[in-house]
């Protein structure tokens, strides 16, 4: 894997997020490698910067090592994307004060002068990204974003001109291009949610603009509603929650249940805490707060004390364009570290994943609960410490927890908070 970063007479170590994921994807791409080459060559000054979509923090890193104490507002809606510009930045010794922080609800400072944007895959969520510009940006304003010269086309150049204003695309330099769009000054009203009914559940769902199925249930979603586990469970985290429709369900069969929504999506958790109000699931006399909502990478920063006896986990394979299992593993890892003794993980995935191999060599137990043609529920039991997967998988014995594990507290606890007095 490729970590040095080199344009013009910028020379950085980056890496991707986690810093020790096995991974042969590198932290940036030529698209960034464009925007910085283009920010030399105009000369570019520091100004108030936006930059929005930022993978890893190429473009951040590169900005402030152009200039300590160049201005800028970074936006993302994965968590990962802002913990891995803070590694970077770090590991780099490149100053991260007065960097303003926002996900992709939060406003968009109004004495922005440049934004810098890298394209992402959810040409929906692009919309709202420009529609959110646009009602700050005054006329005249720069936009610049960097993208694969194939993405480029007049569908998406119309989206420029409907969303925030006219745009043009420079010409190729490493299969990629830069668009750039100037602000036309004209407010536009942000998208709502997207509602729709899953009528043999008794759910409303709502969608923001950047989660997964939008406007549908989702074809590993609906096998895995198909066949949710069995028992008596207290504690439930939907790992990966999208717009919590596992989770929700889960409180439905199970409602003496506590909830804990957990998704690397901003747009997802709160999609999550939305369909939950709109649903009214609240069990009358339960202690504390029955939901909770992390806007986490994975369970990374979970609660010590919240034990869940159950996992609920689609696990996605895609990390922006790239395809990789990086997170499945790490979330079959952080849950099995997380779960009680006696815990269930309960797992759908394409059959061609397979993800029972992963799921044998953690928790030394894997069954098949139920499979289609394409897609297979698997269910794994932490099972005491004798199921404590090898150091060679990346775990050191300190790692995990032993035979004794903290139960779930009489007062329940908030999912990155302290727990809370009833």
């Amino acid at each position: 894997m490729t970590t040095q970063f080199s344009v013009q007479d910028i020379e950085l170590e980056l890496t991707r997020y986690p810093k020790n994921q096995e991974s042969n994807l590198q932290a940036w791409d030529a698209a960034d490698e464009h925007l910085i080459k283009h920010l030399k060559e105009t000369e570019q000054v520091p100004v108030a910067t936006a930059i929005i979509n930022d993978n890893f923090g190429a473009l951040t890193a590169c900005l402030r090592s152009m200039d300590a104490q160049w201005p800028l507002a970074v936006e993302t809606d994965a968590k990962t994307s802002q913990l891995g510009t803070l590694q970077n930045l770090e590991h780099n010794t490149l100053c991260a004060d007065n960097i303003q922080w926002l996900n992709s609800r939060e406003n968009i400072p109004a004495d922005i002068e440049l934004v810098l944007m890298k394209l992402p895959k959810n040409l929906s969520y692009f919309a709202h990204q420009l529609n959110r510009l646009s009602q700050i940006l005054p006329k005249g304003s720069l936009v610049q974003i960097g993208a694969k010269a194939k993405s480029i086309n007049k569908s998406l150049l119309e989206i420029f001109a409907k969303n925030l204003g006219p745009a043009s695309a420079s010409l190729t330099w490493k299969k990629t291009r830069i668009i750039t769009c100037i602000a036309d000054g004209k407010a536009r009203e942000l998208p709502t949610g997207n509602q729709w009914s899953i009528p043999e559940l008794n759910l409303e769902i709502t969608n923001l603009s950047n989660v997964f199925a939008a406007g549908k249930l989702d074809i590993g979603a609906r096998i895995m509603l198909d066949n949710m586990p069995k028992g008596h469970f207290k504690s439930i985290i939907d790992l990966g929650c999208g717009n919590g429709v596992l989770g929700l369900n889960a409180k439905q069969l199970f409602p003496e249940a506590y909830i804990h929504f957990v998704d690397d999506s901003e747009m997802a958790v709160e999609s999550a805490k939305q369909n939950w109000a709109l649903n009214k699931l609240e069990t009358p006399g339960l202690i504390g707060e029955q939901a909770t909502f992390g806007w986490d990478d994975c369970l990374t920063h979970l609660n010590e004390g919240i034990r869940p006896d159950l996992i609920l986990c689609n696990p996605p394979f895609h990390q922006g364009d790239a395809i990789t299992d990086h997170i499945a593993w790490q979330m079959f890892l952080q849950s099995w570290r997380s779960l009680k003794n006696g815990g269930i993980l309960h797992v759908v995935g394409n059959r061609h994943l397979a993800y029972h191999v992963k799921l044998q060599r953690i928790f030394k137990n894997c069954t098949t609960v139920a499979s289609n043609g394409k897609f297979v529920i698997l269910q794994a039991q932490k099972i005491s410490k004798k199921a404590e997967p090898h150091e060679d998988e990346g775990i050191e014995p300190s790692d995990v927890a032993g035979d004794s594990e903290p139960s779930e507290p009489h007062t329940q606890s908030s999912l990155y908070g302290g727990i809370k007095e009833a």
